[in-house]
C-alpha cells in the first residue's frame, strides 16, 4: 500500500551557499524527491544565493548535473525534472556586503512561507542573520535553518545563540542535525513509547548496558582543515551521538510535541556525569600501505586531534543509575555503520544450566545505516532431539523487506527535515539550550586531555580502533559488537 503524502503549503526556500557541496549533494536532490512524491506544491520556489557569478540558467544546469549524480536513475523522470528545475532561480549575493540583497527582497513573495537555509560555514551565520533583519526579509512566517557546527565550544555556541536570538524568535530557528531525520531514529521513539513490550524493561533494572557506534571507512581527506580543529569529539559525540543518547535515555514526554520532546532530551544531557580520563580512549589512524595516516591527511605531522574516540558515559537519574552507555566513533574503521545496541541483563537464574559460549543475551539492535532496520536477539531451543540445547536467533525487521513498497523507498533524512521546517514542526530540531548544555558537558572533557597533554593512540586502518577501546569494556566483562555492515 502506497504511503499517503500530504503536500505542504507554498513556500520560497532561499539556500545561502546554493552552489556549495551540501546544497548540490543533499538539499536540491531531497527537494526534487519530495517534488516527485507530490509533496511540493507547484507554487513552491527555490532560490540559490551565493557569491559565484552565475545567472539562473547556469544555476539550473548546475542543479541538473547534481540531480543526475545524486538521484537514483529510477527516480530521474525527465518531465518531472524539467518541471522541478523551472522552480529554481539564482541571485548573486554577498553575505558580508550589500550585493544581491535588494534583488532577493524583490524576489521573495508576500503571503507564502519563507525558509532561509544557512548552507554555509558557521562564520557567516551571524552576518546572514543580521542582514535578513536589516533588509526586513524575516516576517512572522519565516524559518531559519542552521547547519552544524553550532559553535566550537560553549562560549562560541552562546555567542551564536545570542546573535540568532536578537534576530529571530526561538520558534523560527531550526538547528538541523540530519541524524534525527533518519527513519530508524524516529522509529526508536515509536518502538519505545508505543509498545508495552519494551518500555517497562527500558531501565537499569533490566538493561545491562547500551552501545552507540558510528563508524566510517573513509578518512578525513578533503575535510582536513576543519576536522583537525574539531576531532571526533566535537564532530560526532557532542551533537549526533548526543542526540541518539538522549532519545534512548529520555523519559516519555507528555505529548509528541516539539518542546515536550526537547525538554526531556535536555534533562538527559544535564544528568550526564563528568567523564574521568580512564573512561576515555582516543585514537588516530596510522599509515597502512598506500593509505595515508591521519596526520598525512590533515597535513599536520604533530597533530594530537583524535580520529577515534570511545567513552563510557553514565546518566545519573533513577532510570539509568548504574547502567553504562558506551559511545564509539571513528574514521578508517572496518565498515560504515551507525547503530544502537541495547543489551539486556541475563535472567537471574538459568534453569537450563551452563549458558551458551559467547552468549550475548537478549539484545535490541537499531541500525541507522546502512540497511535501516531493527533486530531483536532471543534465545530458543535448537531444533532436534538430544536434550535442551539452546541457540540465539534474530527477530529481524529490515525496513526494506518488512514494509514492502514503503520500506524500499525510505526518504533521505534531509527530505523529512526540510518538509518539517516548512510545516513549522520543530520536534526533530535542537533548541538553543540543548546545544549549550551539550557543550557544557563536552568542554571539560576536551579541556582535560588538552591540559594533560594526552596523545591519541595509533590504530591500524580498517580495524576496530585502538586495543585500549576493547579493554574499556573487557574490564567489566563486556564486549563491543563487531563493526559490520550486516545486522
Amino acid at each position: 500500500m502506497a504511503s499517503r503524502v500530504i503536500p505542504v503549503k507554498p513556500f520560497d526556500l532561499v539556500i545561502f551557499g546554493g552552489t556549495g557541496d551540501l546544497a548540490l549533494r543533499k538539499i536540491i536532490p531531497s527537494l526534487y524527491r519530495r517534488f516527485l512524491a507530490g509533496q511540493m506544491p507547484p507554487q513552491a520556489r527555490v532560490i540559490g544565493a551565493a557569491r559565484r557569478d552565475l545567472d539562473t540558467e547556469a544555476y539550473r544546469r548546475m542543479a541538473l548535473s547534481a540531480l543526475e549524480e545524486f538521484v537514483a536513475e529510477e527516480k530521474r523522470d525527465p518531465e518531472k525534472i524539467a518541471a522541478f528545475i523551472e522552480m529554481l532561480s539564482y541571485i548573486r549575493l554577498d553575505a558580508r556586503g550589500e550585493t544581491g540583497w535588494n534583488e532577493l527582497a524583490e524576489a521573495l513573495r508576500e503571503g507564502v512561507i519563507r525558509v532561509f537555509y544557512f548552507s554555509v560555514g558557521p562564520g557567516l551565520f551571524a552576518d546572514l542573520a543580521r542582514r535578513l533583519v536589516k533588509h526586513r526579509l524575516n516576517d512572522a512566517d519565516s524559518r531559519v535553518v542552521v547547519e552544524k557546527p553550532f559553535g566550537h565550544d560553549l562560549e562560541s555556541a552562546r555567542a551564536l545563540n545570542a546573535v540568532l536570538a536578537k534576530c529571530f524568535d526561538e520558534h523560527h530557528i531550526y538547528r538541523i542535525d540530519h541524524y534525527l531525520g533518519k527513519e530508524t531514529v524516529q522509529n526508536l521513539m515509536v518502538v519505545r513509547f508505543a509498545n508495552t513490550l519494551f518500555e517497562p524493561l527500558w531501565n537499569a533494572q533490566y538493561v545491562d548496558h547500551i552501545q552507540i557506534t558510528v563508524a566510517e571507512t573513509v578518512g578525513v581527506a578533503g575535510r582536513g582543515e576543519y576536522y583537525d580543529r574539531a576531532g571526533a569529539m566535537r564532530d560526532m559525540v557532542q551533537n549526533h551521538m548526543m542526540q541518539l543518547l538522549c532519545l534512548i535515555a529520555m523519559e516519555p514526554p507528555s505529548l509528541f510535541e516539539a518542546d515536550a520532546v526537547r525538554d526531556e532530551k535536555l534533562k538527559v544531557i544535564r544528568a550526564l556525569d563528568p567523564v574521568p580520563p580512564e573512561n576515555i580512549v582516543r585514537g588516530q589512524y596510522a599509515r597502512k600501505g598506500d593509505i595515508p595516516s591521519y596526520r598525512e591527511d590533515v597535513g599536520n605531522p604533530e597533530s594530537t586531534t583524535e580520529s577515534f574516540i570511545a567513552m563510557e558515559v553514565h546518566v545519573s537519574n533513577w532510570r539509568w543509575s548504574g547502567t553504562p552507555f558506551y559511545l564509539r566513533t571513528g574514521k578508517r574503521l572496518k565498515a560504515r555503520v551507525s547503530e544502537i545496541a541495547v543489551i539486556f541483563k541475563e535472567p537471574p537464574h538459568s534453569i537450563f544450566g551452563r549458558r551458551l559460549p559467547n552468549h550475548a543475551g537478549n539484545m535490541l539492535v537499531i541500525r541507522l545505516q546502512p540497511n535501516e532496520g531493527m533486530v531483536l536477539n532471543v534465545t530458543i531451543k535448537e531444533p532436534g532431539p538430544g536434550g535442551m540445547r539452546l541457540m540465539e536467533v534474530p527477530l529481524d525487521m529490515s525496513f526494506a523487506e518488512a514494509l514492502g513498497e514503503n520500506g524500499a523507498d525510505i526518504p533521505d533524512a534531509y527530505e523529512r527535515l526540510i518538509m518539517d521546517v516548512i510545516r513549522g514542526n520543530q520536534t526533530l530540531f535542537m533548541r538553543g539550550d540543548e546545544v549549550e548544555a551539550a557543550w557544557a558537558w563536552a568542554d571539560p572533557i576536551i579541556a582535560g586531555w588538552e591540559e594533560r597533554g594526552d596523545e591519541p593512540l595509533p590504530y591500524e586502518p580498517f580495524g576496530s580502533g585502538p586495543e585500549d577501546a576493547l579493554m574499556l569494556m573487557h574490564r567489566s566483562g563486556r564486549r563491543w559488537r563487531e563493526i559490520s555492515d550486516e545486522l
